[in-house]
């Protein structure tokens, strides 16, 4: 997996809150999310719930990514 770039702190509020509401469905509900938004016409929102959907799954990846100290 690639690196994830993480813009802000909100974004990682907002996993936090998925993961703590939906458990193991809290990427499922993150995609649903982008998706009202894309259909919204809301471009920034379907990006932002984009991002929190990957953020989730690169918590959940057990496997080392990167350097580690």
């Amino acid at each position: 997996m690639q690196q994830l770039f993480i813009a802000t702190r909100t974004a990682v509020a907002d996993a936090h809150e998925l993961i703590n509401r939906f458990g193991e469905d809290a990427g499922f509900e993150a995609a649903l999310r982008a998706e009202r938004s894309r259909h919204a016409d809301n471009v920034l929102g379907y990006c932002h719930w984009r991002q929190i959907e990957r953020l989730i799954v690169s918590l959940a990846d057990t496997d080392i990514c990167g350097t580690v100290h």
